[in-house]
């Protein structure tokens, strides 16, 4: 039988217990430790989430009928709103340069530092850091919150236990709390929230995302990270022997013994490492990972396994940097006696650097110089054209046209490619200059006319004649055009 189905058989043959592959997973208790990259985690926790659920309640002003949130989508109106840029559905281009950007800024922290997205900016991470920190305040640490779990319950526990998952629920409501208000004014929503008046919707995506909040932050943690997210498989692919990952050093580490064995070790003349098999690095782990066995698909990066190190060379007395950013390149050269490097600029970030830059460059341009106007031109189907009683021909056209400005504005319609004497009429519209006829369209809207083109009596037309519709702002200049066909007999 192969190794992921073999399971060992009692004497008697009547049944068999399953091996490792199939155990159930072993809680994990992180303990707290304190350090460098624990402060940097904290830093990070508290400005993403800071961001995360106050800035739907951030104003900008963007005049008069426009909404005054500076971060929303806007599904009914169709528009997505960012501080001073507005994006249109027409412009989802510029989703398409944001998720480039976002992969090779991914890529481009795994080439430097292995998964530092996932250590310190994954909301996974985030919430369950967050989670756990709520845990040991009410719980305790590491070994207080085991001592506890191994206990009768007791009205004590009890309490407890729904003090934190209360706590739990809290956050994860406003979770989900917070992301519904960007899709809404937030001050309206959370006002019709709390008097029960919001659409139902809102309730149901903050019940969704309350209950995934709570789930996978409060009890699948590691399991997301190592069984859910298709990331650490990708990333393996990704990195590199440059890419600085958390590292033990086994060069200076080992042998390994307890801290009296290591001193025996010393005096009897024998080698012995710095690492005293104390685990701490493994207690301080929240996805439970040994890092001296390795990178594995459980390290997320995080580095707290160096600070409980750190902590531990600090008592007994040795320098930092047992475990450490390194790479099992420098650990070879150390052990042969050769100067380690840390190559930061090599092609693999050049070219991801490049591409950011390169895509970044190409979504300002297209932001600064993008028109605020637009028409799009559909020609009727049938007739295709009409034959007049004078000789002349016409032609009918749906023409939908865009005001992307927080203004009212007047447009002139003329058309392009056609014979002298040509004429143009807008249904509906009576005003009329030069021949053209004076459209208004609406604040930040669209609008849209039925056309017809009436050729001259008597004019050489071909069977398709390209012609050119052009928009014309009366008051600033501003054009849009379109183009289509004029069909005649």
């Amino acid at each position: 039988m192969d190794g992921t189905m073999r399971a060992e058989t009692d004497p008697s043959g009547a049944g068999g217990q399953p091996d490792e592959w199939f155990a159930s997973a072993k809680k994990i208790y992180p303990m707290a430790v304190h350090g460098t990259f624990r402060k940097i985690k904290w830093a990070v926790l508290f400005a993403t989430l800071g961001i995360y659920y106050f800035l739907p309640f951030v104003r900008w002003d963007r005049g008069p009928d426009a909404p005054d949130q500076a971060v929303l989508i806007d599904l009914a109106g169709r528009r997505a709103y960012f501080f001073f840029i507005e994006i249109w559905p027409q412009e989802v281009y510029y989703l398409t340069g944001l998720l480039i950007l976002a992969a090779m800024a991914l890529f481009l922290m795994n080439a430097v530092a292995g998964r530092i997205w996932c250590g310190y900016l994954c909301p996974q991470t985030v919430w369950t850091d967050l989670f756990l920190w709520v845990e040991r305040q009410i719980e305790g640490d590491r070994r207080e919150r085991m001592l506890l779990d191994a206990e009768r319950w007791s009205v004590a526990k009890v309490l407890q236990k729904l003090s934190k998952h209360t706590l739990w629920l809290m956050i994860a409501w406003w979770t989900g709390g917070a992301w519904v208000l960007y899709f809404a004014d937030a001050p309206t929503l959370v006002k019709s929230l709390a008097t029960g008046e919001a659409p139902f919707s809102a309730y149901l995506w903050i019940g969704i995302l309350t209950f995934t909040t709570y789930a996978l932050a409060g009890h699948m943690r590691e399991q997301v990270c190592i069984f859910l997210c298709p990331w650490p498989r990708i990333q393996a692919a990704l990195t590199d022997e440059d890419a600085l990952n958390v590292t033990y050093r086994y060069d200076r580490g080992e042998p390994r013994g307890s801290l009296k064995q290591n001193r025996k070790r010393v005096d009897e003349g024998l080698p012995a490492g710095d690492c005293i098999d104390c685990h701490q690095c493994v207690h301080a782990c929240p996805t439970g990972v040994d890092i001296r066995n390795g990178t594995q698909l459980g390290c997320i990066q995080c580095g707290l396994c160096i600070d409980a190190c750190d902590t531990v060379m600090d008592k007994i007395g040795k320098p930092h940097g047992l475990i450490a950013y390194d790479t099992d390149e420098n650990i070879k050269r150390r052990m042969e006696g050769r100067e380690t490097v840390v190559r930061m600029v090599r092609p693999r970030t050049i070219i991801y650097a490049a591409i950011i830059v390169l895509v970044g460059a190409i979504m300002a341009y297209a932001l600064v110089t993008r028109q605020h106007e637009g028409m799009s031109v559909l020609h009727d189907r049938n007739p295709i054209y009409v034959e007049l009683s004078d000789g002349g021909v016409r032609n009918g056209y749906t023409i939908r046209m865009l005001n992307k400005r927080l203004s009212a504005r007047e447009f002139a319609l003329s058309v392009e490619g056609m014979p002298d004497g040509t004429r143009i009429e807008a249904v509906g519209i009576s005003e009329h200059a030069h021949g053209a006829p004076l459209i208004t369209v609406g604040v930040d809207t669209t609008r849209e006319l039925r056309v017809l083109v009436f050729s001259p009596a008597g004019a050489s037309l071909d069977k398709s004649t390209p012609i050119t519709f052009r928009l014309r702002d009366t008051a600033s200049g501003d054009t849009a055009t379109a183009s289509d066909f004029f069909k005649a007999p």
